[in-house]
């Protein structure tokens, strides 16, 4: 039955009032009562006795019910300050919109908002862009030229609040950066090996622009493709290229035999300087035997002049005949010259043997030079003494 149907049931309102005939709206006051009797008895309360015991009791119920509420929501506010960092990332805190401080990765905790916020930044995050533009050279040549910049960031706090927006500062600063480095370059230097010192120089001048700015990025690499000339010239340049790589083949090359033919040459230097101090060695040392035996000729012949004298005579003509076949005597009277010829003799006596066993031919000759040898050593002394006697 329906609580504002007639009849028994009908007298009982919603709020289990028993009804009169007043079918107006509950007393919000009673209602109040109701809940606050409900939730003391739940806690322990009383909810009965007299109407001033009943109000009183409700009130104290109701301000520690409201101080638990508001421990809850306190609690739960403060929760909400506790986030975590990661490894990748730091984190901003900011205090009423200002810069704060800066976490490492790990868990932290803050001020809830909002009194303070985090702003987590990704700092392992690398950024890549691409530049690319012709140019003009030292040497007033035209070049294009194209190189990858990758950058991340290094100071969180500083990429958040020191510039407005990095990464366009980041690629004005390479555009700048470039078109100075190249336009201080040849282009000789620039197509052929200077290519790896000029990207190096980029990289360290760009991040000296990025530090002066207060970017927080951190210019990682940056790597230089190959420049070209424009396509309008680029035959005439891939012929100069391919001199140019002629000419260090060539140089090479020229190095290389260099490399062979001196160190023989030097060899062959060494070898000749050293015979020649080994000539010369031998030079002084055979003029010193030489002076020596002279001095020593000369102490004996100051000793014994006439017998000095006659020796170096009988040596001197001993080592002249002893290679000549022909003999000739001086006699000691008359002006004629007898002439032996010994030459034919040792011939005819060697034709005559010539028939003999070998053994025999060795003995003839030998006896047959033994008697020259004699013979010629006689006519010396022979001559020797008529000429002393002659002195």
């Amino acid at each position: 039955m329906a609580w504002n149907e007639p009849g028994g049931g009908g007298n009982r309102d919603p709020w289990g009032e028993k009804g009169g005939g007043d079918q107006g709206p509950p007393d919000l006051d009673e209602v109040v009562r109701k809940v606050q009797e409900r939730l003391g008895s739940l806690f322990g309360g009383k909810g009965s006795g007299s109407g001033g015991g009943r109000s009183g009791g409700g009130g104290q119920l109701g301000g520690r019910l409201v101080g638990i509420l508001v421990g809850i929501v306190v609690v739960i506010w403060l929760a909400t300050g506790i986030y975590i960092i990661g490894p990748a990332e730091r984190g901003v805190e900011l205090r009423f919109g200002a810069y704060s401080d800066t976490t490492a990765p790990g868990p932290h905790w803050h001020i809830p908002f909002p009194v303070e916020t985090v702003v987590k930044v990704n700092v392992d995050e690398v950024s890549t862009f691409t530049h690319k533009a012709s140019m003009l050279t030292q040497d007033e040549n035209i070049v294009e030229l194209e190189l990858t910049v990758q950058s991340r960031i290094q100071d969180a706090a500083d990429y958040l609040f020191q510039d407005q927006d990095p990464n366009k500062t980041l690629r004005d600063a390479t555009e700048t950066v470039v078109r100075t480095t190249i336009g201080a370059s040849k282009l000789d230097f620039i197509l052929t090996e200077g290519r790896g010192a000029i990207a190096t120089q980029i990289q360290n001048r760009v991040q000296d622009l990025m530090n002066e700015y207060k970017t927080g990025l951190l210019v990682t690499t940056v790597n230089m493709q190959p420049a070209r000339p424009p396509e309008q010239v680029k035959d005439a340049f891939d012929d100069a290229i391919k001199a140019r790589e002629d000419k260090e083949r060539i140089e090479n090359t020229a190095e290389a035999y260099a490399n062979e033919i001196l160190p023989q040459a030097r060899g062959e230097a060494a070898r000749a300087v050293a015979d020649a101090k080994a000539y010369r060695d031998r030079v002084i040392a055979e003029a010193e035997g030489q002076t020596s035996r002279f001095l020593a000729v000369l102490t004996e012949y100051q000793r014994a002049p006439q017998v000095t004298r006659e020796r170096l005579y009988l040596e001197t003509m001993q080592e002249v005949l002893q290679s000549s076949s022909t003999v000739v005597l001086d006699m000691p009277e008359g002006n004629s010259v007898m002439y032996l010829p010994i030459d034919q003799i040792l011939r005819h006596s060697r034709g005559a043997a010539a028939g003999d066993a070998n053994t025999n031919n060795r003995s003839s000759s030998r006896t047959s030079s033994d008697t020259s040898n004699d013979g010629a050593s006689s006519s010396i002394r022979t001559v020797s003494r008529e000429r002393s006697a002659r002195r």
